[in-house]
């Protein structure tokens, strides 16, 4: 069991990306956005779990708490890998792991609230969290056995799974309201931006400074504040 575990932790050198291969080289700026995400996300989480919980009841805040704890938790793995540069390749491999694979839970966390408070009670309910939770399960699996995948498999996994709301529109316009919608379709546009930005790496203006993976970070933030707001109408 341990020599497998080995393998998989310590791959060929020559087979893995750059990012593993040679931290040093990552771009001043790498890592900020999210860690700055990371703390607002904290106050912002709070304040709305509180509010949701007093307000909406016991299910608002729950779902809420759910939301909160994946978007904190996206941002501050995210930071933490890269912000600190990683002696060991066995490290990277395991961080950049963790950090793919909460993206998978940010979304499920994200859709919780709008499957709990703005899908008909019963079977619509039971399908968006299953389809979201299960699609999330499926990816933290990939993530984890399969740190190194090409970009052309994980990416669209995240595209699918982050535009499940497409095929709710209706619902969440009636419960939620138009605001709540345009803003979700605003941000999943903006986190389908930043995914093509990651996988094609462009636009990659100043390398040294602020390169192609930090247009990717800056669109994830942007959107987690629509996706959050919108998040206030679903509740209230």
């Amino acid at each position: 069991m341990s020599t497998h575990t080995d393998t998989i932790a310590e791959p060929n050198p020559n087979e893995l990306p750059a990012d593993l291969t040679a931290p040093h080289t990552k771009p001043r700026a790498r890592g900020w956005i999210h860690l700055v995400s990371a703390i607002v996300a904290v106050i912002a989480g709070i304040t709305l779990t509180a509010v949701a919980w007093s307000l909406a009841g016991l299910e608002a805040g729950l779902a809420t708490l759910a939301y909160s704890i994946s978007v904190v938790g996206m941002f501050a793995v995210s930071a933490t890998y890269h912000r600190i540069t990683w002696k060991s390749v066995a490290a990277r491999i395991r961080m950049k792991r963790l950090d793919h694979a909460m993206i998978f839970i940010f979304i499920a966390g994200t859709y919780t609230p709008f499957a709990l408070l703005a899908m008909d009670h019963g079977a619509q309910e039971r399908l968006v969290m299953a389809i979201v939770w299960g699609g999330a399960l499926a990816g933290v699996v990939l993530k984890l056995c399969w740190p190194t995948a090409p970009k052309w498999v994980g990416v669209p996994l995240y595209l699918l799974l982050g535009w499940v709301s497409a095929f709710f529109i209706a619902t969440i316009m009636h419960n939620a309201g138009v605001a709540a919608m345009v803003l979700l379709a605003v941000g999943g546009t903006l986190y389908s931006i930043g995914a093509i930005m990651y996988a094609l790496k462009w636009p990659d203006p100043w390398p040294e400074t602020f390169g192609y993976h930090e247009f990717f970070h800056a669109c994830t933030a942007v959107a987690a504040i629509c996706q959050y707001i919108a998040i206030w109408f679903a509740v209230l």
